[in-house]
């Protein structure tokens, strides 16, 4: 089938419900409960806009298998110009939140992709396990599936290595394997968009090692999300009822995160992709370059992002009449460098790419690593610190949309009003302003970019580790042993 639209990724939704728990209840429907609905409506218009005969072409391709339209996303890349293509049409998805819904589909699809690409490697593990990641790939692709994942064990007590310490009480197991398939118990965090996506990709990440002695702890399997014996656990809802005026991204862009339990889940084999092998799943992402792909997707995000704050930063310093200050000129300027620092991270990547070695164009990985931990570390916090700084008291001064249809109105335009802007329209403003960087959404923003590609710490000494810094040395040592 071709692309979906968005009421058909609605009715699939509604029509093959997952197991749903939030706040003591367990949902009936999340495209109509009030704490997931807004979330789905706007992954709803993600996928209009590839039905859409104004964006449609530069938001799709043709299908290898079927010759349908299918999301430019699950692209196979095989040149630069296909990393370009795909840049462009994860732009468009990732203004349509203004970088605030960080697990759109596009993620796990070029994720999957790079699977696909490069599925000789699981032959390794079992020769079946490269038919299983193709077959995949095309039944995602060609029914445009939602994918959520979920990569990281519970643990009872942390580890300081790289090594996860597991417990199979707590932890995913291979509890036991039969002809249908393997038998899974036990939990994993973070599965953002969890109850709202299609199906479920778990697989281990680099940045949380399997020990040697963890092999049933080693695998990568994906499944509905409506699947028997799964359960989505989640945190309180962000979408707290309001108005767009009044929360306009907390109204919108709840992605919702949750832990997902697994009592005795049957994993049908053709599901199964890595097995009972810990090398090959601690070496997996390295070998398929699958992290690339999704930061790729990753950092563009963070450019949508900061351009996003960077207008915001911009619209507040006009309203309030501030732009001709120095401090306030000495912010704006430094989002401006982050801003320009992540788009020259991304061109890097695309214009270093190279074929690996089963023919997939792969963004080079160094600058996005050095984008995303930039943008977790210290990018995304500091620009929320701005956005609390220039906005200062206007961030409290804030009635609501209602205020303005009572009797005190005509008060509010009289006191609330600047030179240049409305009562109205500085307060929508800085309504805004305050869900970025005050509001709990903007408290969970800024907590999720700073660890949701893992342990910041872990994720630098990996970069250090791994790293060529060979030629970086070699050129000291020429130097040291230069004459005159």
């Amino acid at each position: 089938m071709p692309v979906r639209s968005g009421q058909q990724y609605i009715d699939q939704l509604s029509e093959n419900p997952a197991e749903v728990w939030i706040r003591g209840e367990k949902v009936a429907d999340v495209t109509t409960h009030p704490a997931f609905q807004n979330g789905v409506r706007s992954l709803a218009s993600l996928y209009d806009l590839q039905t859409d005969p104004a964006t449609k072409d530069v938001m799709t391709f043709e299908s290898p298998s079927s010759g349908d339209p299918v999301g430019l996303s699950f692209i196979v890349p095989k040149t630069i110009d296909d990393l370009v293509k795909r840049r462009k049409m994860m732009t468009n998805w990732a203004w349509e939140s203004c970088g605030m819904m960080a697990r759109t589909p596009d993620f796990l699809n070029s994720a999957v992709s790079g699977w696909a690409g490069s599925s000789e490697y699981f032959t390794a593990n079992r020769p079946e396990f490269k038919d299983n990641v193709l077959r995949y790939h095309e039944h995602i692709r060609e029914n445009d599936l939602t994918l959520t994942h979920t990569l990281v064990n519970l643990q009872r007590s942390r580890n300081p290595n790289f090594f996860d310490k597991l417990e199979d009480q707590v932890a995913l197991t291979v509890v036991k394997e039969t002809d249908a398939g393997i038998v899974v118990h036990g939990s994993r965090i973070l599965a953002t968009l969890g109850p709202i996506s299609d199906e479920i990709a778990v697989y281990p990440t680099r940045t949380h090692l399997l020990g040697e002695d963890a092999k049933r702890q080693a695998f990568s399997f994906a499944m509905p999300c409506a699947t028997p014996g799964m359960k989505f656990m989640c945190r309180e809802s962000l979408d707290v009822g309001r108005s767009h005026f009044d929360h306009p991204l907390g109204s919108r862009f709840e992605e919702m995160d949750a832990l997902v339990f697994f009592d005795n889940v049957l994993v049908p084999w053709e599901r199964v992709f890595l097995l009972g092998d810990v090398d090959m799943c601690n070496n997996f992402s390295a070998a398929t370059q699958s992290t690339a792909h999704t930061g790729q997707q990753v950092v563009n995000r963070t450019v949508v992002k900061t351009e996003f704050i960077l207008g915001l930063t911009s619209l507040m310093a006009e309203t309030l009449g501030s732009t001709q200050l120095p401090h306030v000129q000495e912010r704006i300027g430094e989002i401006v460098v982050y801003l320009e620092t992540l788009k020259a991270c991304v061109r890097a990547a695309e214009a270093d790419a190279k074929l690996n070695e089963w023919g997939v164009m792969c963004p080079a990985q160094a600058p996005l690593v050095a984008g995303r931990n930039m943008f977790a570390s210290h990018m995304y916090s500091r620009m929320a610190e701005i956005v609390q700084l220039l906005g200062s008291s206007s961030l409290m001064a804030l009635p609501a949309e209602a205020d303005f249809d009572t009797e005190i109105a005509p008060e509010l335009e009289k006191y609330l009003s600047t030179e240049s802007t409305g009562a109205r329209d500085r307060v929508r403003l800085f309504h805004l302003a305050w869900d970025v960087a005050c509001s709990a959404f903007g408290g969970r923003q800024v907590l999720y970019e700073r660890f949701f590609g893992g342990d910041p710490v872990r994720n630098v000494m990996l970069l250090s580790q791994s790293y060529d810094k060979s030629n970086a040395m070699d050129r000291v040592h020429r130097f040291l042993e230069r004459e005159g």
